[in-house]
């Protein structure tokens, strides 16, 4: 599979990673309303913030 813009993907994934972190932190310190919903939301996008990451990298690799 080639990837066309790998360097795109890396800082989409730094976002998602980001969202992924902080969306937790402003959750236990009371800021944002905890709920499941919330809690799924910034797992998957931790998840899908590693997982286009890795793929970037791999990228720009080749």
């Amino acid at each position: 599979m080639k990837v066309s813009h790998p360097l795109r993907l890396i800082v989409i994934a730094l976002v998602l990673l980001l969202v992924g972190a902080l969306l937790p932190f402003l959750m236990v310190i009371r800021i944002v309303q905890p709920s499941f919903a919330l809690s799924f939301l910034s797992y998957a996008a931790s998840l899908v913030g590693l997982v286009l990451g890795l793929i970037g990298v791999a990228g720009r690799t080749r």
